[in-house]
Parts: structure tokens; C-alpha cells; sequence
């Protein structure tokens, strides 16, 4: 697979993630259209904080691996070996998780809404099922497939959200002997977020019933033990990343010296503040759709390690781009947040940058993290995981109570950076690829200094939207400008494009 078809799975791959991420996204910001005070919402953002975590115990890496083992061993063996091993580990965890359900939801002050775990349970399920034939749709290079069965489901889980929470209460309001009474109910509010959830993910389940009917309900024994001795690691990898991800969340309020309510309130307000900053990861997990099986098809070429330090270029250069927008816009939120809603939902929009460039390490670590993939040294992976998720737990101790927002702020940037270094400097050692380390630091530190610039302009000149707005753009454009001048030789080999640089693509 080229860069060029690899960039355009990627836009494939992209256009679910992307429309998923921001109609999700989209609804979320709907909150404070639903919801007057943030303190409201924090119940349903420790849901969608434990989700990552009890997904990464349920996958237990199976996608890696079997992407991994495809190269050297039969697909359709591999396939209905691991998607038994899948389907029956589901049921289990799934039953365990509704025997213990009082306790965990004592454990995540969810008391006040222990159907919302119900439904969380059955997300889990649902999705962990759909995990093997999207998989396979990937390594098979049919993301046409992929991003119909996706955006289906996101279609569904957005149309119940908006028709249940935006429609449907109107409609009773109007006409109390309405039918919808037979399927709305007032008192589940928010959880009708988890249950368009819920009917995405089982319409998504029905859409892929094809690639689940091609599983032979066998197990090649041998296979599945090779299978889990290299997983296993990536089960340490996978609930330290969700450490690191997601526990400022999902501590915060427990760690804030702070009233019940206003700590909610901050909850809510801080999961408010991550969403935007979570816009960076929506390219970053588009990305990572395309490129795992292709970073495993390219291992065994001649030129794969220069393949791999032109994909981080380019990957580096598109995180600097969405950085730069979140940066230079940011005064956008804030307008919408304070005349659109409850101007509560505008605190603390200040540290949103600092999670962006988080989040772009973490982008770097995933690209990084091809050399432990391909040589089997998953615990290196393991070990750099562990390592940063104890930065994440000392730092939000430490910081939350002190700094807020700042200081889980804080508590990613530094272990994402940590998390980028250690990964280069062991890749270097076990499996060395020539990144264009210069360059692409470069590239991370101008755009910091053209959002700092412009942090100024607006503080000395004029905080107007206007000009915080003009000024940002020619900014940005300013941007454009230096990377076509010094990328042009290799902006001149793209189709499309490159005939505006001269050159010839290939």
C-alpha cells in the first residue's frame, strides 16, 4: 500500500471517525442547551469515562493481534478463532459486570443512576462484537464498507438523541395524549445519550452480520495461545492509555477539595473543556484506522522504516494544522458558550490548548509505537504505559487539588511527553527509523509560538471577536504559506495538488 492509497483509507476511515467525533461532539455541546448547570451532567461523563477503560478489558487487544498475525498465519482460521475467543469472553465479562453492578456503581457515584451502567453494560457488548468484522474490513482495504456501516450507526444514535431529548418532550407538551407517551420517558433525561447509543451500536451489529456470519464457530487452540501471549501486554498498554486518557475524569471530583455540586459543576465544566481539545484526536484515530494494517503490510519491504519517517511527517504536519485551529478560534467556543448558553460553560477555555498539544505527543507516541508492534516487544510498550500512567495518578493528586483544570491539564501534557520520548529514544535502540526529528520540532514549536503570538495580539491590541477572528485566520494562512515553501518537493509528487508545485506525482 502507498502513502497515497494509505492517505486515502485514511480519509475513508476518516469520515466515520470524523462525523462520529463531531456529531458526538455536536451533542455534547448540546448539553448546555439541554442542561442549565454543568453540575447536572457529571453522572453521564463518569459513564463515558469508565466506557474506554472496561472496553480495553473486553478487547483485550484481540484488533492488534490480529492484524499482527494476519501477515503469517491463515485469515479465516485467525478470524473465527479469534472471534469465538471474543464472543465468549464477552458474555463472561458482561455477566461479571451485572453481578458486581451495586458495587461499581457505589464505586463511581452512580447511585442516583444505576441504569445508566445497564445500558453501559450493553454498549460495551454490543461494540466489542463489532470490533473483529470491522478488523477485518480493515486488513481486507474496504473502507467504503467500513464507513457505511459506521456512519449508519451514528445516524441512528444522533436521530434517537435529538428526537427523545429536542422532539419528543414538545410533542407531549403540546399533546399529552401523544402516543409518544407509550415509548418517551421524562425521568431517564440525559440516558437517552447511552440509549442512541445503544441503537447505533446494535444497527451497526445487524449492518456487519455478513462478515459475522463467515465465523466457523472452531478455536485452533495453539493459534489462540500464541494469539494471547502477545495481547496480553497490550492489555497494560491499552488500561494505561485509558489511565492517561481519561483519569482526570474520572478521579476529579474526588480529588477536589471542593462541595459535592461545585465539584460536579467542575466536572462537568472540565469534560466540556476536553471535547474540544479532543478535536486533535479525531484526525489522530482516523489515522490510526488506516495505518496499523498498513504499518504491518510495509513491515516486510526494503524501504519500510523511510516509509514510516515520511507517514510521522506528514502525520505531525496535519496535528499542527488542527492545533492551530483550535488555538486560534478558541474565542469562537467562547462566544458561542457565553451567548448561546449558561456563560459557566466558558470557564476554563484557557488551558484547551495545553490539552491539544497533549494530545498531539500522544498522536506521536501512536506513530512511535510501530516498533515494539513489529518486533514483539510489547512489554517495552507495557512498561513506557505503566511508567506514564503513574506520572498521570502522582500529577492529578498532586495538581487537581492546586490547579483545577490547570493541573489536569497539566497531568496529560507531561505524560504524553514523557510517553513520546521514551518511545523514540527505545525505537531508536530495537528498531531505528529515520524521523525528521529537527523538522518536525520545528513545526510543533512554530505553531506554539504563532498561538502565543496571537494570544498576545488579542491582549494588547483588541479582544474583539473580529480581530481575534481576522487575526487568527492570516495567522493560520501564514501557516499554509510555510509549510507549501518547505514541503513543495514533496507537495509537488501528490495528486491533485501537486501540479500547483511544479512537479510531476507519482
Amino acid at each position: 500500500m502507498s502513502i497515497k492509497k494509505l492517505a486515502g483509507q485514511t480519509l475513508w476511515y476518516g469520515i466515520p471517525t470524523i462525523v462520529s467525533r463531531f456529531l458526538g461532539y455536536l451533542m455534547n455541546m448540546a448539553l448546555p442547551f439541554f442542561i442549565a448547570m454543568p453540575e447536572k451532567t457529571a453522572d453521564l461523563v463518569q459513564v463515558y469515562t469508565l466506557i474506554p477503560f472496561l472496553n480495553v478489558l473486553f478487547s483485550y487487544g484481540i484488533e492488534t493481534a490480529y492484524f499482527r498475525f494476519s501477515q503469517t498465519h491463515d485469515k479465516d482460521k485467525l478470524y473465527s478463532t479469534l472471534s469465538v475467543s471474543l464472543f465468549c469472553s464477552t458474555i463472561l465479562f458482561s455477566a461479571v459486570l451485572l453481578l458486581c453492578k451495586d458495587t461499581l456503581a457505589s464505586a463511581a457515584d452512580l447511585n442516583n443512576h444505576p441504569e445508566y451502567l445497564l445500558w453501559m453494560i450493553a454498549i460495551i457488548a454490543v461494540d466489542n462484537l463489532n470490533t473483529l468484522p470491522f478488523a477485518r474490513l480493515r486488513q481486507e482495504n474496504r473502507p467504503k464498507r467500513y464507513a457505511a456501516a459506521r456512519i449508519a450507526g451514528i445516524v441512528v444514535n444522533l436521530s434517537v438523541v435529538i428526537f427523545f431529548l429536542g422532539i419528543a418532550p414538545g410533542i407531549i407538551q403540546k399533546n399529552p395524549d401523544s402516543w409518544l407517551k407509550l415509548v418517551y420517558n421524562k425521568e431517564v433525561g440525559l440516558g437517552y445519550y447511552l440509549l442512541g447509543n445503544l441503537c447505533g451500536s446494535l444497527l451497526t451489529l445487524l449492518l456487519l452480520s455478513k462478515e459475522i456470519r463467515q465465523v466457523k464457530f472452531t478455536i485452533d487452540k495453539k493459534l489462540w495461545k500464541e494469539v494471547m501471549r502477545y495481547s496480553m501486554p497490550l492489555i497494560i498498554v491499552g488500561l494505561g492509555g485509558m489511565v492517561n486518557d481519561v483519569l482526570s475524569r474520572l478521579i476529579y471530583r474526588h480529588v477536589v477539595d471542593l462541595p459535592q455540586q461545585q465539584a460536579d459543576h467542575e466536572l462537568g465544566i472540565f469534560a466540556n473543556i476536553f471535547r474540544i481539545a479532543l478535536l486533535v484526536t479525531i484526525m489522530i484515530q482516523a489515522f490510526r484506522m488506516a495505518a496499523e494494517p498498513f504499518f504491518f503490510n510495509q513491515s516486510k519491504n526494503e524501504n519500510a522504516q523511510r516509509t514510516y519517517a515520511r507517514v510521522m511527517k506528514f502525520f505531525v504536519i496535519a496535528c499542527c494544522f488542527m492545533f492551530l485551529f483550535i488555538g486560534l478560534f478558541l474565542d469562537v467556543f467562547k462566544w458561542i458558550f457565553t451567548n448561546l448558553t449558561n456563560p459557566k460553560w466558558a470557564e476554563g477555555l484557557e488551558v484547551v490548548p495545553l490539552l491539544a498539544l497533549g494530545n498531539i505527543f500522544l498522536g506521536i507516541y501512536y506513530n512511535l509505537s510501530v516498533w515494539y508492534k513489529l518486533t514483539n516487544k510489547n512489554k517495552y510498550g507495557a512498561m513506557i504505559t505503566i511508567v506514564g500512567a503513574i506520572i498521570t495518578i502522582v500529577l492529578n493528586i498532586l495538581l487537581i487539588p492546586i490547579l483545577h483544570y490547570a493541573g489536569a491539564a497539566l497531568a496529560t501534557f507531561f505524560c504524553y511527553l514523557f510517553m513520546m520520548v521514551s518511545s523514540y529514544l527505545l525505537g531508536q535502540k530495537y528498531y531505528p527509523v529515520p524521523y525528521a526529528v529537527k523538522k518536525l520540532l520545528s513545526y510543533i514549536l512554530l505553531v506554539v509560538v504563532i498561538y502565543l503570538l496571537h494570544l498576545a495580539m488579542v491582549k494588547w491590541i483588541s479582544p474583539a471577536l473580529w480581530f481575534s477572528v481576522t487575526s487568527g485566520g492570516l495567522l493560520f494562512i501564514f501557516f499554509v504559506w510555510f509549510v507549501s515553501k518547505t514541503e513543495a518537493e514533496e507537495l509537488a509528487r501528490f495528486p491533485l495538488i501537486g501540479k500547483y508545485f511544479g512537479g510531476n506525482t507519482v
